[in-house]
């Protein structure tokens, strides 16, 4: 099991290199309020999806006072709705964009996501218009450490393992599950002790389409612009990433 998709990886180390600190911090202290106010406890011991948002607030880097201060405001807002729609659209070139957004103000992020798509070339379409392009599936990031990875894999192939990858540079591990076997698996690495840096819901395109080099960076522009938006938590796209646009994003 090895070897997940470049798309995402590539993804990944873009936003890693290109995203505002300020921006990142405000993701995930979104994901702690959602995680606080839907599991009704800020009490991460009986909040399994607090326990995750913090794990990605300390995988990157948030101070704990920040998760601490974060987790106290949720609690005193309790009656505060945050809404988490999604949208969908193209960009030029008939890029199909999934977008995920997290806002107390709907009426807000609709406008100002069609004035991005509008502004950088692109269209907000209806609900149901790209998803079916992308499987949902969980992403799991932590060390490998002690462990031997195949006799990990076979810990973990039970719980639903679908894809291990280890990056021999940082020896962590990417593991790969189906979106219904989220819970199970971490529900798996925490019996197994494995501290989880980060994980999350990633939606992976099951084809991908091969734009020409100046269009693709106009997708780009608009998928950085819409990334910008306070209200989006995350973007994603069916955009072939060849070798020429890796070498544009170096």
């Amino acid at each position: 099991m090895s070897g997940h998709s470049k798309w995402s990886k590539i993804k990944r180390k873009k936003g890693a290199n290109d995203a505002k600190r300020s921006k990142i911090f405000g993701r995930v202290l979104k994901e702690i309020a959602i995680a606080v106010k839907e599991g009704g406890s800020g009490d991460a011991s009986f909040n399994p999806r607090l326990r995750l948002a913090i794990a990605n607030a300390k995988g990157v880097n948030l101070p704990k006072e920040n998760i601490d201060r974060a987790i106290s405001k949720a609690l005193d807002t309790k009656d505060e709705i945050l809404h988490t729609p999604t949208y969908e659209g193209y960009g030029p070139g008939g890029i199909a964009i999934f977008l995920e957004c997290t806002t107390n103000n709907m009426q807000r992020t609709v406008a100002n996501v069609r004035a991005i798509f509008n502004k950088k070339g692109g269209n907000l379409a209806t609900s149901g218009s790209v998803s079916f392009m992308f499987e949902r599936k969980g992403i799991f990031m932590f060390d490998l450490a002690k462990w031997n990875m195949e006799e990990l894999e076979l810990e973990l192939i039970d719980a639903g393992a679908e894809e291990m990858e280890v990056d021999e540079e940082t020896n962590e591990v990417e593991l790969t599950v189906d979106m219904i076997n989220f819970g199970e698996m971490q529900k798996k690495l925490e019996e197994l002790n494995i501290e989880v840096k980060q994980a999350y819901l990633e939606r992976i395109p099951t084809t991908t389409t091969k734009v020409p080099i100046d269009e693709a960076k106009r997708v780009l522009h608009l998928i950085e612009a819409l990334e910008d938006d306070d209200d989006v938590q995350s973007v994603f796209h069916n955009l072939e990433m060849t070798e020429e646009l890796e070498r544009e994003l170096e």
